[in-house]
């Protein structure tokens, strides 16, 4: 356990609990990650970094990745999901090896120019590099900084704004990126899935659909 992991592994439960108190945000979520995912060509190989305990890659048929942390990682294993204890900025793969790379709520990666360029290395020429995050311009944003240091779990986070993103994306390599939003409004008010629309600015969680040429 370090001291990245130790409130994931410490308080596992409560990061589980979120999903079924907001399961409307969540599949919300998973439907704009989902839609993006749907551009892609079928039966493609890809992984999720840092899945946490699999619920997103469990509602995507993503079938591996990896996890730091322990706990996580052994829910994520329950179920079904190949996960390997490693690090989002050191990738424990070969080059040119997958058509996807997913990364939901990148606010927790130690170096995202270096986990992305990392995500550059390990796919194939004209894979897809997918980022899914909460917009720190966003309500939820504004209001996650608000409390960021009262929360267990976003107190060590950096949250990032779109042009952020696109701009490590570009960095890294990256060309023609798609931006879908979703959750439009406050988390406690969403009562229905949510459909995702095309751009930024409105909603508070972003998907970044970038491609290696």
């Amino acid at each position: 356990m370090t001291q990245t992991t130790a409130p994931f592994d410490l308080h596992t439960d409560e990061y589980e609990a979120w999903f079924e108190n907001y399961p409307d945000v969540f599949q919300s979520e998973v439907e704009a990650i989902r839609s993006q995912m749907q551009e892609l060509p079928e039966n493609l190989q890809g992984i999720e970094v840092g899945l946490g305990t699999g619920r997103f890659a469990l509602e995507l048929g993503i079938k591996e990745g990896i996890e730091p942390s322990e706990n996580m990682r052994n829910l994520a294993l329950e179920r079904g999901i190949e996960v390997m204890d490693a690090w989002a900025e050191n990738l424990p793969y070969k080059d040119l090896h997958f058509d996807f790379v997913l990364f939901v709520t990148i606010c927790y990666l130690e170096d995202v120019p270096r986990a992305m360029k990392e995500a550059y290395r390990v796919l194939k020429s004209g894979g897809s590099v997918i980022v899914a995050f909460i917009d720190k311009n966003g309500i939820v944003g504004k209001q996650y900084e608000a409390k960021r240091s009262r929360s267990t779990f976003y107190r060590q986070a950096h949250f990032y704004g779109v042009e952020e993103v696109l701009a490590i994306l570009k960095n890294a390599g990256f060309k023609l990126p798609v931006i879908t939003q979703t959750i439009f409004g406050d988390l406690d008010q969403i009562k229905e899935v949510q459909i995702a629309r095309p751009g930024y600015g409105e909603g508070s969680f972003v998907v970044i659909r970038a491609k290696k040429e």
